[in-house]
């Protein structure tokens, strides 16, 4: 049964996941880097990394970071230096769960090494695809805030057809660009013509190019290459989705004078509360089954 839960670090998403978390029956909450927070949780501890006793703990909620390779916690909302060493890992029960966004080597060595079970909760696909939205939306603000011109009729390529790239096509085509997406499988070319968008072959993509307004990346692989930032109009602006260091040639962009734009966890900058939500579903959902087949 879920009795103790630590949430160690965390950014702003962390504070609607904290609240969601709350509402769980019989669960104490330790709170760990959120001292500086001028607001405080009824109902939760704020508790000195040193004071917690990891042997107590039924979950640990760390930041979608997770750790350095070091073992570091990232804490937005305090100056505390958290480390979670290989041993701390080791003192925690076998039941014990541990919910990060992402994982490292670190991570998983340190997880495989105490018999701890590790959840990246940003591997799975209801994270990814409710997390989608807000995505598409920060892009759509991103777009709206860069350039000159409507959306409306502005051409618009999306590179990537999985779950953040459908949903961001179907965002832009809503509001009226003429949206083509770049994929690599016959499937995924096949449902991009069904729903009404231009299906581009990844080999053909520097083809297409030349007459793009905005072109999306969502594969975190090298896949915007010089071939195709070459065809770009002076006005074009390149927005890459995909987890840092994305998948654009960052550098001959620059050296073309194209506008490319990194953005970087987009859920979490510009809807926050939602996002932190999304995350908290999932993980009382775990819970509860978890709990179920106790």
């Amino acid at each position: 049964m879920i009795q103790q839960i630590a949430v160690i670090g965390g950014d702003a998403r962390y504070l609607e996941l904290i609240r969601q978390l709350q509402a769980l029956p019989g669960v104490t909450i330790h709170l760990i880097g959120f001292d500086k927070l001028e607001q405080g949780f009824t109902g939760s501890n704020q508790t000195d990394f040193n004071d917690l006793d990891p042997e107590q703990l039924d979950a640990i909620v760390l930041p979608i970071t997770g750790t350095d390779q070091s073992g570091y916690v990232e804490t937005v909302f305090s100056d505390q230096t958290i480390q979670l060493t290989k041993e701390w890992f080791q003192r925690l029960k076998d039941t014990a769960v541990i919910f990060t966004g992402i994982s490292n080597d670190y991570l998983d060595e340190a997880t495989n090494q105490a018999d701890a079970e590790l959840i990246p909760l940003l591997d799975r696909d209801d994270v990814a695809i409710y997390n989608s939205i807000p995505t598409a939306e920060g892009t759509i603000m991103m777009a709206i805030e860069h350039t000159d011109f409507t959306i409306h009729s502005s051409r618009v390529i999306v590179v990537g057809f999985g779950r953040v790239g459908n949903t961001v096509a179907n965002k832009f085509a809503a509001l009226g660009a003429k949206v083509s997406v770049c994929a690599k499988s016959i499937m995924d070319l096949a449902r991009i013509t069904e729903l009404g968008h231009t299906a581009i072959p990844f080999h053909r993509l520097h083809e297409h190019t030349n007459s793009c307004d905005l072109l999306i990346n969502t594969v975190p692989a090298q896949v915007v290459t010089k071939d195709a930032i070459q065809h770009l109009p002076p006005h074009g602006i390149i927005f890459d989705l995909a987890s840092k260091p994305g998948g654009t040639d960052f550098q001959y962009a620059e050296q073309r004078g194209i506008k490319a734009v990194l953005a970087k966890s987009l859920p979490g900058v510009v809807a926050p509360k939602t996002a932190g939500k999304i995350l908290a579903d999932v993980i009382k959902q775990i819970l509860n089954e978890r709990k179920e087949n106790l």
